[in-house]
């Protein structure tokens, strides 16, 4: 799922692209991306691009007459630009096209799962149930940001993706941070010391700054064509079995439904392995709990 770096990227590209310029149409390929009834498409066409706003891990773009386009793209969802004059959308599994007079953005979803979701808005009112309540990482103090931990008794992987509690962080970042900040996923919010709380501050800000800016110098000032979850520079992400770039120890997983935790035993548990819900069952007394048995 793109999370607040590639967000951040999107609207910079975004912003450059459609602001003060006309959404002449909204194509729709796939009727289920609309999640609205009113207004209809038809209402925002001919309207001009005023502003743009990142909510949450959603993109809004706002336009004259203060209606309101809301996409969430979910897990597969992508984004791709084709300037003026193109009359062909770019990408592959279009769900949906949107005619500006600079270009055409089309929406895309890899696979047969339909998550990504497009909502039509009018005034802020409608906007306002869009907007997630998490804490803006960049602008917290370190008390807020404690405050907003201390919340609810969470593991600190599900504290940081609750997007109540924080905004724009997923399964992506949150294993950066948590390796960054020397913290197991598994650790509760609530039971955390003082200096702990600080280092997990200072490792969200300093791990979504340093990679909103590692992508914007990738991208280079095209539009991004690269979004995903999983990059070769990340310390643990995606990289089960693989070195840790700190001390060389083998990357770990939690697996659970759709989605798994990558973490350093030595960096983060004290050398400890966390139990993974499939394996450690059947397993059981055989199940290694020290990185060294494994």
């Amino acid at each position: 799922m793109p999370e607040l770096p590639d967000i951040t990227l999107y609207l910079e590209a975004l912003d450059a692209r459609v602001r003060g310029t006309q959404l002449e149409a909204i194509e729709l390929r796939n009727p289920f991306l609309l999640r609205t009834v009113e207004p209809a498409p038809q209402a925002l066409a001919g309207r001009t691009v005023c502003t743009l706003r990142r909510l949450g891990k959603r993109i809004a773009l706002g336009l004259s007459g203060d209606y309101w386009l809301v996409l969430h793209l979910m897990i597969a969802g992508r984004l791709h630009w084709a300037p003026a004059p193109a009359r062909k959308a770019a990408g592959r599994n279009i769900l949906a096209v949107l005619r500006f007079s600079s270009g055409l953005l089309s929406i895309t979803e890899a696979g047969s799962k339909r998550r990504a979701a497009l909502h039509l808005v009018h005034g802020e009112a409608q906007l306002a149930p869009h907007a997630p309540a998490g804490l803006e990482i960049a602008a917290a103090t370190p008390a807020e940001f404690a405050a907003r931990l201390r919340l609810r008794n969470h593991t600190l992987k599900r504290a940081l993706t609750d997007p109540q509690l924080y905004s724009g962080i997923g399964n992506a970042y949150s294993d950066e941070i948590l390796h960054a900040a020397g913290l197991s996923p598994l650790a509760m919010s609530q039971k955390l010391t003082a200096a702990e709380v600080a280092r997990l501050h200072r490792a969200c800000s300093t791990v979504l700054e340093t990679w909103t800016s590692r992508l914007r110098a990738q991208a280079g000032g095209e539009f991004p064509s690269k979004v995903t979850a999983f990059r070769p520079e990340m310390a643990v992400h995606g990289r089960f079995g693989q070195s840790c770039p700190v001390c060389a120890t083998p990357v770990q997983r939690i697996r659970y439904a759709d989605n798994e935790t990558n973490y350093c035993p030595r960096c983060q548990t004290g050398g400890r392995v966390l139990a993974d819900r499939a394996l450690s069952r059947l397993l059981k007394r055989d199940w290694p709990r020290t990185i060294d048995e494994l």
